[in-house]
This record gives C-alpha cells, sequence and structure tokens, in this order.
C-alpha cells in the first residue's frame, strides 16, 4: 500500500468537519483579494511574505495575527466570499457537512450591520450547496478575551437572527486566564433555547479547563480537548460517556500547542477510546486541509486505512446534522473499497 493510494483514500473518504474557523479559513490568495479590495496594508502584499507572515511563533501570535485578517472583513460581501471560498476547499477534501465556526461580533464590531451578516452567511450557505454540494451549519462563538458581556451580545445575535443552519454556541480564544466558567451563565441560556454547547478547552491549559467546560457549559463535544490526556479519569469520563475532542494536529503543531506531531497525543486518546474527530482549525493559516489530517493520521500516528474510515465515522455520529444525512454519509462510507495493505 503506497502512500499514494491512502492520500486518494483519504480525499475520497466522505467526511464531516465539525472544526473549522470561518475568518480563518481563509487562504493567502482570499487574503490579498480582501486587502486588495479595501485598499488594506495591514498584511503584506506579496504572497511569499505573506506565507511567512503565517508563521506563528506560539498560540498568543497567532491570535495576534488572526485578529489582523479578521480586521480585513469589513462588509457582508467579504463574509459571503470567505463561506464560499470554505466550502470549496472543504469539498474538494470530501466534505459533505460541516460546522462552520463564525464570531458574529467580530464583523459587528467593525460597524457591519448585525442582519447583514446572517444575510451574507445565509447567501453564501445556499451557494455552498448549489456550486459545490456541501451542507453547512453554524456554530457561533464568543472570543474569551472580550468578557461575559461580548458573550452575552454574541448570544443575543444568534437568538435575534438564528441563520438556517444554525447549530451551537461556542467560545474560543485564548484559554490561559479565561476560565470557562465565566461564562456558566450565557451557555446555560443558550442551551435553553436549543443550542448546542460547543466550547473550546485544553488546547494549551489543562484538564481542569475540559472539566469546567463539561461540568460548568455542558460541553456535548470539546473544541480540541487534546490536553486531556493527562487525566486518566477524564479520559475515562471522555470514553464512557461518548463526548468527542474536535482534534486538529497541525494547527496544534503550527500555533505551539503540542511541540512536535510525534509527540501529538492523538494516538492515546484513540487507544484510550475517546471519540476523537479530524480538523482543519484554521486551514487558510496553518496551509492545510481536511484530507491531509487524514493522511497526517497515517503517516504520523500509523492509522490505518480502516482506522481512518471509523474516525470519519465518529465524525458523522458527533455531528449535529439530519439523521438522514447521517445514514446517507455512514452508507458511503462503508461502500468505499479500503486499499489494499
Amino acid at each position: 500500500m503506497s502512500t499514494n493510494d491512502v492520500a486518494a483514500f483519504a480525499r475520497a473518504l466522505p467526511k464531516v468537519e465539525l472544526h473549522v474557523h470561518l475568518v480563518g479559513s481563509a487562504s493567502v490568495p482570499t487574503v490579498l483579494a480582501l486587502a486588495a479590495r479595501h485598499g488594506a496594508a495591514t498584511v503584506p502584499s506579496d504572497p511569499a511574505e505573506l506565507a511567512e507572515y503565517y508563521r506563528f511563533r506560539d498560540f498568543a501570535h497567532f491570535v495576534d495575527i488572526y485578529q489582523t485578517v479578521n480586521a480585513l472583513v469589513t462588509g457582508p460581501a467579504d463574509v459571503t466570499d470567505l463561506v464560499v471560498g470554505l466550502a470549496r476547499d472543504a469539498a474538494a477534501g470530501g466534505v459533505r457537512y460541516a460546522e462552520v465556526t463564525v464570531t458574529p461580533m467580530s464583523h459587528v464590531h467593525v460597524g457591519m450591520d448585525p442582519a447583514a451578516v446572517a444575510d451574507a452567511l445565509l447567501e453564501g450557505r445556499e451557494r455552498a450547496a448549489a456550486e459545490f454540494g456541501i451542507e453547512l451549519g453554524w456554530i457561533f462563538d464568543t472570543a474569551g478575551e472580550l468578557g461575559v458581556e461580548n458573550a452575552w451580545d454574541t448570544l443575543d445575535w444568534v437568538l435575534k437572527h438564528r441563520p438556517e443552519g444554525t447549530v451551537g454556541y461556542g467560545l474560543a480564544g485564548p484559554e490561559i486566564g479565561i476560565g470557562r466558567a465565566l461564562f456558566t451563565r450565557p451557555f446555560t441560556v443558550a442551551r435553553e433555547a436549543g443550542l448546542h454547547s460547543l466550547p473550546h478547552a485544553g488546547e494549551t491549559t489543562g484538564p481542569a479547563t475540559v472539566w469546567s467546560a463539561l461540568t460548568d457549559l455542558g460541553a456535548e463535544r470539546i473544541g480540541h480537548g487534546i490536553h486531556s490526556v493527562t487525566d486518566p479519569r477524564l479520559l475515562d469520563h471522555l470514553a464512557e460517556h461518548r463526548i468527542p475532542l474536535e482534534v486538529c494536529p497541525t494547527s496544534n503543531v503550527r500555533t505551539g500547542a503540542v511541540p512536535s506531531m510525534a509527540a501529538h497525543p492523538l494516538p492515546r486518546l484513540l487507544q484510550w477510546g475517546v471519540p476523537v474527530t479530524l480538523n482543519t482549525d484554521d486551514p487558510g493559516m496553518f496551509d492545510c486541509d481536511i484530507a491531509g489530517e487524514y493522511l497526517v493520521a497515517h503517516e504520523a500516528f500509523g492509522l490505518t486505512p480502516a482506522e481512518l474510515a471509523q474516525i470519519a465515522r465518529t465524525g458523522v455520529d458527533a455531528a449535529f446534522c439530519s439523521a438522514e444525512l447521517k445514514r446517507t454519509l455512514h452508507a458511503e462510507i462503508d461502500a468505499l473499497a479500503l486499499p489494499e495493505i
């Protein structure tokens, strides 16, 4: 079995993606186009220099660059273009359904009309289905560093506009010094309103953050969660209660959340029986795609095609799409021939 065989299988495998940020999906060409459209000089105008700009010293540096790119998104057309670009790239990697994390207040804060943000997402979602055959769901998140007031503003926006495809409420941004429990009340109200609880936790902090996401926020999936690996009791809890982790290997290396791919805890999480999904996080910024993440799992961790197919099934089970789409995806995964070993 050659690497080319596994690469082709990884691309053909029907997949869902559950952890991908709208702004972070913006590739180098997309960012250059946004900067040119608005005459912005805040990012390099040369493709090679912009690619180098996307080399992050640590997680804090990544957040700074992310915010700079986010500031280029100043109009509804920019939002729609990001959605369509994300859908194009995800579909090329075999994604049939994606839950996209959007930070609506970041667009409102730069002056966009709140209703126009919702309309732009809807237009992008409709084009994604029509042009690329991919269905999109929305996870609307709040940036932890902006505090609880912003969390309430985000939730108010979601409950007022609730674009078609809305599935969840999230919490992202830096974890250090920003306890998950601060956001207990907004998450409680969000869950009461029928939104799924989908916070980040355990990306750059330890298992205590994951425990807090579970107990204080009622998390149904954990964004990243990789540092759960140091707490056997937490691993037992995740495995027993089938709480999926949205794991993003390339992202974790690029932001310094783990020191190297060889040190990544994904194999141990799988060995413990924790439900694991594979995702890109910010594919434009990390120069990765979803098929590539599956190939990394094979090359770096030795996962077989059958094990990759099982991760794809785990993703389908963890998604908040329709039961009909889940049945279809499971059938298509089962029907795909495995490369011969």
